[in-house]
């Protein structure tokens, strides 16, 4: 299993414009085969700044995910919604537990 974790940043005021872009990605993303989980969450803190967690089964899914139209449409409207400081991780996992 893999997690992608980390974050993306945009100004505050184009958040709105931004959720209906954010809204295909992750329901095209949630579709998915091998798609566990797909969120993506403002800070309640710090406006503009969108945490980003995903789980994939495995590998092949992720670089499947990354061929898509929809992964492609997202990138192409970061420039016009603004945003920057993307920092994203990918990690393996072995399983979790509820605590």
């Amino acid at each position: 299993m893999f997690m992608i974790i980390g974050t993306i940043r945009l100004p505050p005021e184009n958040l709105s414009p931004a959720r209906e872009v954010m809204r295909r990605m992750v329901d095209a993303s949630r579709a998915e085969p091998g798609c566990m989980r797909y969120f993506y969450a403002e800070d309640l803190f710090d406006p503009g700044l969108i945490h980003i967690t995903e789980m994939w089964t495995d590998q092949p899914v992720i670089d499947a995910h990354f061929a898509t139209s929809h992964l492609q449409e997202w990138r192409a409207a970061w420039w016009a919604l603004g945003i920057g400081d993307r920092d994203l991780c990918l990690f393996e996992v072995t399983g979790g537990r509820p605590i």
